[in-house]
């Protein structure tokens, strides 16, 4: 007799997490590993953030908070959407979690029946088809090519709609790609979802910040699809806040209340401190700015030494991401090879090879939907990015 359910059963781990706990695993026997599988950034949350969450613990905001959060913090959300993205919402509108993936999840299993079609681009985040598997839905997924920049096209998205779709879920910019949906192809991807009014459409913009294009851009902006869309931010990328674990929804009303009352049954509020540090971080971007702007700068350096590092080395082909800080390199060139010990079939094997030969920790392509490719987080210092990069090019030179 099986114990688990066959919920739990049928669920993948996290193939970032898994990864990075095979990381410390090699560091645990002493191994020298540069872990580039993570996505978090390497800078530490801003001080005035760390002091409003102190002062918040000797003012004695340590009780429940309501569940989709404190009143300050959801105004505070709200006037951030207006000011920086010209969207109107109220703070009845804004639901906040523990973390953007609670959020997202939320947002599914609020929208999703059994058999739904949720379609999503490919490659996506590792998270994304264990959401809709939970909610038991089905995934569609559309491949979009490193040709394509890793963006799909107006037309292949209206050729995945079936009278089953309830939902097109994306990130922009992008995990794992970096790419970024300009406002005119968000337009024509929004052209297409009007013709469809049971489609809903989940934006993912926890990267909004780390974009090296200019000005974000949000799918929320255009007033065909407005309702429908359920947009997902948070404060854990742009301002380094990754173990704060805040994330927020804004959505109609409906929506909205729909997640407040599931999410009253799970894990109820956020964490106050964490709410009322975030507060801090989002109304008050001038005692931050410089950080974040310090933050992106360097991530924006890194990845274009990363860049040419891997242009550098034979086979490798990169596109160039304009947000998040991750390379998704086409690594398909060495499948077949091999050392005289370990031959390379998939993704899987060059990860296990880069992890075993040259102590380096990346995640294979498969996990986020592109079996070719691996993520490669440049999320670290560039010293150490140089490292990793020599030990990737040496392991490289050895397969043949």
């Amino acid at each position: 007799m099986e114990i688990l359910s066959k919920r739990i059963r049928h669920l993948s781990e996290s193939a970032t997490l898994e990864m990075a706990r095979k990381s410390r695993e090699l560091k645990a026997r002493g191994v020298d590993v540069i872990n580039l599988s993570i996505g978090e950034p390497d800078f530490n949350t801003p001080d005035c953030i760390k002091t409003a969450a102190i002062d918040a613990i000797h003012s004695n905001h340590t009780h429940y908070t309501p569940v989709a959060g404190t009143a300050e913090l959801r105004e505070a959300i709200a006037k951030k959407l207006k000011t920086e993205n010209g969207l109107n919402y109220s703070a009845q509108q804004i639901v906040v979690s523990n973390g953007a993936k609670q959020s997202i999840a939320n947002a599914i299993l609020c929208l999703v029946d059994p058999g739904d079609e949720v379609i999503v681009p490919s490659p996506y985040w590792v998270s994304y088809p264990e959401m809709v598997k939970l909610a038991e839905g089905n995934m569609i997924d559309i491949r979009a090519t490193i040709d394509q920049d890793f963006k799909i096209t107006p037309q292949q998205l209206e050729e995945a709609i079936t009278p089953k779709t309830k939902v097109f879920l994306f990130s922009s910019p992008c995990n794992p790609t970096g790419s970024v949906y300009s406002h005119e192809e968000l337009k024509a991807l929004a052209a297409v979802l009007e013709k469809h009014p049971r489609i809903f459409i989940i934006s993912d913009e926890i990267y909004e910040y780390i974009n090296y294009k200019g000005k974000h851009e949000s799918i929320a902006t255009f007033e065909n699809i407005r309702d429908r869309v359920i947009l997902v931010n948070g404060v854990s990328k742009g301002y380094a806040m990754t173990g704060w674990r805040i994330g927020y929804m804004a959505s109609t009303l409906e929506i909205a209340k729909a997640c407040d009352k599931l999410q009253g049954q799970v894990t109820s509020g956020p964490s106050s401190i964490s709410q009322w540090a975030s507060l801090k971080a989002i109304e008050s971007m001038n005692c931050v700015s410089e950080d974040v702007t310090e933050m992106v700068n360097a991530f924006s350096e890194r990845r274009k030494m990363v860049i040419e590092k891997l242009n550098k080395m034979p086979g490798i082909k990169s596109n160039q991401p304009e947000g998040a800080f991750y390379i998704y390199p086409n690594i398909s060139h060495y499948f077949g090879k091999t050392n005289g010990s370990m031959r390379i079939e998939n993704d899987t094997d060059f990860c296990v090879y880069m992890l075993e030969k040259a102590h380096i920790a990346i995640v294979p392509g498969a996990a986020f939907g592109n079996p070719n490719c691996v993520r490669i987080s440049y999320a670290t210092s560039k010293n150490i990015l140089v490292e990793a990069l020599d030990r990737m090019e040496n392991a490289l030179e050895e397969l043949h």
